[in-house]
């Protein structure tokens, strides 16, 4: 077995994931060196439970890798795992990121201009309006389109990118070859035919269910410089897209809705936690670092100018304050300010977490951390 074909079966074998997948090469070395070893030797690891070891070494009794390599290329699908070139680099900066990825179409640069655009399945005549409005202004200003195929917001956004010419890429909750909902599969060839692409991290065959959206969601974030939430009831699945943004270090942007309506509510939340209140694109391109073929850094290098520090919000704690002063200067890594403030790992990540949603901070790929200035 090769490392290629190694990352492929540990992927679709369920309960393995990045953390675990980790643990098995930290202790094992190459990929492929993983099935030379026995069930026990396995089990003995941190969380790899016995059931799990087995699932693992005796995976040709459930998974037929060369049938699904054959299903994928007859189906114009290719497999990118996390060590492939092809991989978006951003995509390797989150927390969890998928062993491999199923893609059809052509993958865009996302390292720039990528605003993912999601919202509820049930959006009014509003909602729709204006994922339309915003999806159309971000494509004339460049920007490639992140959705998630699904009914409402998800579809308005996908089908206006491609109308205005623009690239739009669907992340999918199941295999590529269940393409969900099915109504949506001309959707799904426009996007491709556009110049887009359609990407899972699931088997061909995988079916959806309720625990693949969440995962499927942190891809839309993860491929994204910024999030849009156009309309969202304080039950969508878009507010679970809007808090991996957010601990992903993300810019989060939200659309207000009338206070009557119920699929504006989540929206509102957004906005009182510190998600950017969105009306117009010019909203989202006011917190962008540049816009395309104009820096905005240029102006400032003609006329230097003294180091302005941020203001400090009031109200914070003093570990907050702590963090602050750390990072006045530059940025620095998750395990320096760990050494720094002597905090408990798990304390201080929640804690970031939480000045990320107060838009006090911003995180970086590799857990880096800046202010937002």
């Amino acid at each position: 077995m090769t490392d290629r074909e190694a990352y492929i079966v540990l992927n679709m074998i369920s309960g393995v994931g990045t953390a675990r997948f980790k643990i098995l090469v930290e202790n094992f070395g190459e990929p492929h060196r993983i099935f030379e070893e026995s069930a026990e030797s396995l089990s003995r690891l941190k969380g790899i439970s016995r059931e799990l070891a087995e699932k693992i070494i005796f995976w040709e009794k459930d998974i037929d890798l060369y049938g699904e390599l054959d299903f994928a290329e007859k189906s114009g699908t290719r497999i990118v795992t996390l060590t492939d070139a092809e991989y978006p680099e951003i995509l390797k900066g989150i927390y969890d990121p998928p062993l491999c990825l199923y893609v059809r179409g052509k993958l865009p640069d996302f390292t720039y201009n990528s605003l993912a655009v999601v919202g509820s399945r049930r959006a009014t005549i509003y909602g729709r309006k204006m994922a339309k409005h915003l999806t159309e202004a971000a494509v004339l200003a460049g920007w490639k389109i992140i959705s998630g195929l699904a009914f409402g917001i998800d579809a308005v956004a996908h089908q206006a990118a491609v109308d205005a010419g623009g690239i739009t890429v669907a992340v999918l909750g199941g295999g590529l070859a269940r393409i969900h909902p099915q109504e949506h599969v001309p959707l799904a060839r426009d996007i491709i035919e556009s110049g887009g692409a359609l990407i899972s991290e699931f088997p061909m065959k995988f079916p959806v269910n309720r625990q693949s959206f969440p995962r499927r969601n942190r891809i839309v974030s993860g491929l994204s410089e910024a999030v849009l939430i156009v309309e969202a009831g304080l039950k969508s699945g878009a507010l679970i897209t809007a808090d991996l943004a957010m601990e992903q270090g993300k810019d989060v942007f939200a659309v207000p809705g009338h206070a009557d309506n119920p699929q504006a509510k989540g929206c509102h939340k957004l906005i009182k936690q510190g998600a950017k209140l969105t009306e117009d694109f010019s909203d989202i391109l006011e917190d962008c670092e540049s816009l395309p073929g104009f820096d905005l850094r240029d102006e400032v290098r003609e006329k230097p100018a003294e180091p302005v520090k941020p203001v400090k919000p009031a109200n914070l704690s003093d570990e907050e304050y702590k963090i602050i002063g750390l990072l006045e200067d530059e940025a620095k890594s998750f395990d320096y300010i760990a050494q720094e403030t002597a905090m408990h790992v798990a304390s201080l990540n929640g804690l970031l977490t939480k000045m990320a949603m107060k838009m006090i901070v911003i995180q970086h790929p590799g857990k880096i951390y800046s202010l937002r200035r």
